[in-house]
């Protein structure tokens, strides 16, 4: 048994898949899902898990050198915005872009969240 980090088998098992510039999208509960993209669906009530709680435990095992988020963000949950400026390189992109990005995701998680535009991509990076 694991004693750190991310103890979720599905999300573990697919981060150990990762390579260089690998996309990992953390979602609301509200955005679409491509069917052919691998999905760890964590929401078991609205808000729960929250968005942060859960990008907080990835980044704990996820080398992430760039995050693209909708610009959107910055009007309607400004709060967020700003969180994920501090933690990450942050690049805006539309929302429909952030959308069409997914499709390239390697995983998507979807959380809980119901907070207006809260997703990000992750594009791994290296730890050397």
């Amino acid at each position: 048994m694991k004693k750190q980090g991310m103890i979720n088998r599905d999300i573990a098992g697919h981060l150990a898949k990762f390579g260089h510039t690998d996309l990992l999208v953390i979602a609301d509960c509200g955005l679409p899902v491509p069917e052919h993209v691998p999905c760890v669906d964590l929401a078991y009530r609205i808000g729960e898990p929250s968005f942060e709680t859960v990008l907080k435990a990835v980044l704990e095992d996820f080398e992430a050198e760039t995050a693209y988020i909708a610009q959107e963000i910055s009007d309607h949950n400004k709060n967020l915005a700003a969180d994920m400026q501090e933690q990450l390189d942050c690049r805006y992109i539309s929302h429909e872009e952030l959308k069409a990005m997914s499709h390239s995701a390697k995983l998507i998680i979807r959380t809980g969240e119901a907070s207006p535009y809260a997703n990000v991509i992750l594009q791994s990076g290296v730890i050397f």
